[in-house]
């Protein structure tokens, strides 16, 4: 990891892992070994300290003597306008600003396909950064966290990393997944080589699947070099949906807010 570290006394850096208790939360804890991982949650327990992303003060105080923040922490799929509001993008300008006032110079944000789900979902070549184009009120406060990982690597120089995730799972259940999937270890890989990247970029998170539909040029320039193919899965998944020509998959035809 590049810039201003702080370390443990064993020489690592250590790493801010909010949303450690959910799903991907969990998959990190175990592929990240390069590095200390302070672990939290809203809730407590099993090693992972209590923090409300939305409380600004609980935040900066994490944040002191760690090197960089990997913010999973979040509401994780749609919900009513305010929720998604007050937690995924409130939760964010905390969770930066508070990085901004401690000096830690690296962040990685949880963003989504969502973000950008209402585009065809494209031939492997819908770029990393195509702009915002949200199939719900998730996928919008994904692309304003994105927006503000901007406005902080402008404003104060943080290096800020948006990773639109696929489909992140044990293994792949549907068709959509044979193209979307990023598999726990390709996780760890791709977590590991955004905490080392420059400046601010948007890479998609997608295992090296022979179906993918996005481009691969983001995380290859940031050295991410994902080894899983979801098509070892392909006798084991259920057919294709209607709502697969789209990115966002069937999340583009439920109702907003629900």
């Amino acid at each position: 990891m590049n810039g201003r570290a702080v370390g443990n006394t064993q020489g690592m850096a250590v790493v801010l892992l909010t949303g450690a208790s959910g799903s991907i939360g969990h998959m990190l804890r175990h592929r990240l070994r390069d590095y200390e991982l302070r672990l939290t949650d809203v809730e407590a327990g099993d090693g992972v300290e209590a923090l409300d992303v939305t409380d600004g003060a609980a935040v900066a105080r994490m944040c002191r003597g760690v090197d960089a923040i990997v913010h999973l922490g979040g509401i994780a799929s749609e919900g009513p306008f305010e929720d998604v509001l007050a937690v995924n993008v409130r939760g964010t300008e905390r969770v930066l600003q508070a990085a901004h006032e401690t000096d830690v110079r690296r962040v990685v944000l949880a963003s989504s396909n969502h973000a950008v789900g209402l585009y065809e979902r494209g031939d492997g070549r819908l770029a990393d950064d195509v702009p915002a184009r949200p199939d719900s009120y998730y996928g919008w406060s994904k692309a304003a966290m994105e927006a503000l990982g901007r406005l902080y690597h402008d404003r104060y120089g943080l290096h800020v990393v948006c990773l639109r995730i696929g489909t992140c799972t044990e293994r792949p259940e549907h068709a959509r997944d044979l193209a979307t999937w990023l598999s726990p270890d390709d996780a760890g890989r791709l977590v590991g080589a955004a905490l080392g990247a420059d400046g601010f970029r948007i890479v998609w998170g997608v295992s090296a699947n022979t179906r993918r539909w996005w481009s691969d040029e983001g995380g290859r320039a940031i050295g991410y070099e994902p080894r899983d193919d979801a098509e070892r899965f392909k006798d084991e998944v259920d057919g294709p949906k209607d709502e697969d020509r789209l990115v966002g998959g069937d999340m583009v035809s439920r109702p907003l807010g629900v």
